[in-house]
């Protein structure tokens, strides 16, 4: 047995809820499998007291994150620390597997197998649709084979639909939505506790006020929770979840891998999980217990959505789960950990570089660019070799290459993470000598468009302004009712492969009109057919329409928004090579929209080939304002990377004060050293993460290989519909918009009546 206060078990986490909830599930067992142990959790959400305890002392099993995991290699006593762990578990491998995070974990791998090669490690998932590959990535290159272990029966899972009372023939983004809350409100009354999954966290503050509003009845019963809410409130909530005290939580992803609330009945979902993995994990968190049934409520934000929410539950019957794939070579985290095993311990550059080889994500890489990687942290590369804050990790007289400058150290401790995003301001109480009680954070950019008084909601409660100070927005009570909601990330998440190869094929195949989702979505469908013809997985549908705005080509691939995005762009760009043409262009899930002032028609566009990928990727950038997208993408990696250094505590510099560093570094290695392998990293990113071109390259494949069915339209179908209100959107005001939109519809309703 190993000396107490020697970690024998790591588990890491993709999330702090989970870390907490698997905390307290591992000191339950420990307490009676072995009660000399220790279990104890390191987090961002870890007070510094515990923190300082474990630099002394770690525990028997230590519940971490990746980010954590790093900042623990970075110790200059990581090996004698780390070396006497046995076991590494990976929770929720799935999340990890697809992000720079688990890149992350591969790289912290391969370091503690090189101290305990004979380390076990176990990766755990329930939504992952490449088990063999997701198996391969996380135990490359061990010296035991790896073991697939799956549970033959599968979880079963009831899903129910929530419905207009009316059946519309068109459709628009957040046309249902909140017309639906009335029926939200009583599944959860019917329940004993639900968790209410959305998308983003403005849509969790807007539906938290949105049910208060519907029924005060359920003020006390039910509370809110996303990331940016304060850990003590985050802990609170998920506490009182635990212990049945709630009736209801409203909240995002920061609440559906893996926790175990038992008390939870059903899930409800509010609009699309745009993936059939990320809604089985969702409906997972009710009935988490062996031999129950998980219950998830789908309310469709819009019609179209209905059709959405059909093929969602046959997808899930059939099992059809999204695969997932590990970054490759992402440079920026390369060049991080390189710092930060100079921080811990040090290195000698030929074995660690076999040693990083052991990372699936670097199991290919090249001495070349192994060299570039050396060179960029000792010296800055080409352009920056005359400052001495880019020379970080130097050899010693033994050749064991270490970090030796203090402040460089400090600075990298404090900036490890791949998680990035707009600069977060902390949101108090206003208190007159000293701030009161903290909220959570929103981003800095959200809170340079308000002014002293103004009001918005955040963390369920009405707000007001009093000052922004030193990264802390203090704010009071408000009683105006006129508010902002933050803007958060993740409202434009595309639809996946398997969920749009779903709808399809609900769409190829004629149902029988006996269910009630079926009979809601029908009208829609018939109006189509009646004035077009639906779109299908055998045949590219292209409708044609000329108003007085220009000639529209309306096109269907149902690809997803990212790859949607690309093809427009593609598309026009192609089409305006032919002759001067403008181009107004809108996406959604389904399909495009070009906009073209000049006469075109859907011949013209067939006749050039539009969909041929011989020089798919270099026409794809010259589409594109690619210099714009490729520096915004830059911007995280050179935070990354340790370009850009965020501030101390208390003098965090302001997201434009990162933004414009981050823009310098890229013009002067633009102009200066243009094969930095940053640049070639910040191109591939728009390709890969903003474009999906990948996806777009076999959508484009696809699309060659159907026949097209073109149809001439004299007002837009229920599917241009959806289209030419998303190109509304961006110009209009909310009021405008849904002004116009009725009087659209009613023009249309009549039309088809006449």
């Amino acid at each position: 047995a190993l000396k107490a206060g020697h970690l024998k078990v790591l588990w890491v986490t993709p999330m702090r809820a989970l870390a907490q909830d698997t905390c307290q599930t591992l000191t339950s067992s420990a307490a009676t499998l072995v009660p000399s142990w220790r279990v104890e959790m390191r987090t961002g959400d870890s007070s510094a007291s515990i923190k300082a305890r474990q630099q002394k002392h770690l525990p028997e099993v230590l519940i971490t994150t990746p980010e954590s995991l790093s900042l623990l290699l970075a110790s200059a006593q990581a090996e004698q620390r780390l070396q006497s762990v046995q076991v590494v578990i990976v929770d929720e491998w799935h999340e990890l597997l697809a992000s720079k995070r688990g890149v992350q974990v591969q790289l912290a791998l391969a370091r503690l197998a090189r101290w305990q090669p004979h380390l076990i490690g176990w990766a755990m998932s329930a939504t992952l649709g490449n088990l063999q590959e997701a198996c391969q990535t996380f135990a490359w290159a061990r010296e035991q084979p790896a073991r697939l272990i799956t549970d033959e029966k599968s979880k079963s899972i009831e899903v129910q639909i929530v419905l207009p009372k009316k059946a519309e023939r068109y459709s628009w983004a957040g046309q249902l939505g909140l017309s639906l809350l009335g029926e939200v409100v009583t599944r959860i009354e019917d329940a004993r506790s639900t968790l209410v999954f959305v998308n983003t966290r403005a849509q969790a503050e807007r539906w938290y006020q949105a049910l208060l509003a519907q029924q005060a009845s359920l003020a006390g019963q039910i509370a809110l929770h996303h990331g940016s809410l304060d850990p003590a409130v985050r802990q609170w909530v998920e506490r009182a979840l635990k212990e049945g005290q709630l009736r209801a939580v409203v909240c995002t992803s920061s609440l559906d891998l893996g926790v175990d609330f038992s008390p939870v009945q059903q899930v409800i979902q509010i609009g699309s999980a745009k993936g059939v993995a990320r809604l089985m994990q969702r409906a997972g968190r009710s009935g988490h217990a062996p031999g129950e049934v998980s219950r998830v409520v789908l309310v469709p934000t819009s019609q179209l959505e209905i059709l959405e929410a059909i093929a969602a539950r046959q997808a899930l019957q059939t099992g059809k789960i999204e695969s997932r794939h590990s970054p490759n070579e992402p440079i920026d985290v390369l060049v991080q950990h390189l710092v930060t095993v100079g921080l811990g311990g040090g290195f000698e550059p030929q074995s660690f570089y076999h040693e990083v080889r052991q990372a699936y994500a670097y199991r290919a890489l090249d001495e070349t660019t192994w060299q570039w990687a050396l060179d960029f942290v000792s010296g800055g590369g080409n352009a920056l070799s005359a400052y001495p804050d880019y020379r970080r990790v130097h050899p010693d007289e033994q050749g064991v290459w270490r970090v030796t400058d203090r402040t460089l150290a400090r600075r990298h401790r404090m900036s490890i993470g791949t998680i990035v995003s707009d600069a977060m301001v902390q949101v108090r109480y206003w208190r007159k000598g000293s701030g009161g009680a903290r909220l959570g954070q929103v981003q800095e950019s959200f809170l340079a468009r308000l002014n002293k008084g103004d009001c918005f909601y955040f963390a369920g409660r009405l707000l007001q302004l009093v000052r922004i100070h030193d990264m802390t927005a203090y704010v009071q009570r408000a009683k105006s009712q006129r508010a902002a909601i933050p803007r958060f990330g993740g409202g434009h998440m595309p639809l996946s492969t398997e969920l749009a190869d779903a709808m399809l094929a609900q769409l190829d195949h004629p149902w029988a009109q006996s269910e009630a989702p079926q009979l809601a979505i029908e009208p829609l469908l018939d109006a189509q057919r009646t004035q077009s013809a639906l779109p299908s997985a055998h045949h590219l549908l292209i409708e044609q329409w000329q108003s007085r705005q220009g000639s529209h080509l309306f096109l269907y691939p149902f690809a997803g928004r990212s790859v949607h995005t690309g093809l427009a762009h593609l598309l026009a760009w192609r089409l305006a090579r032919l002759s001067p043409r403008t181009f107004t262009m809108a996406v959604n899930d389904y399909g495009l929209e070009l906009l073209c002032a000049q006469r075109l028609n859907a011949a013209e566009l067939l006749a050039i080939d539009p969909f041929e990928t011989e020089r798919l990727e270099d026409d794809i950038l010259a589409s594109l304002n690619a210099g714009e997208l490729a520096q915004r993408r830059f911007r995280e990696i050179a935070r990354i990377s340790g370009l850009v250094f965020q501030g101390y505590p208390g003098a965090k510099k302001t997201a434009r004060q990162v933004q414009a560093s981050s823009g310098l570094f890229f013009e002067v290695f633009r102009q200066y050293d243009p094969d930095n392998a940053l640049l070639a990293q910040a191109r591939n990113e728009v390709l890969t993460l903003e474009l999906d071109a990948p996806r777009l390259r076999d959508t484009m494949e696809h699309l060659n290989a159907l026949p097209a069915v073109v149809k001439v339209i004299d007002r837009p179908t229920p599917f241009a519909f959806a289209l030419v209100v998303q190109r509304w959107r961006e110009r209009l005001s909310s009021e405008q918009l849904q002004e116009r939109v009725q009087r659209l519809v009613q023009e249309l309703e009549k039309a088809i009546e006449s």
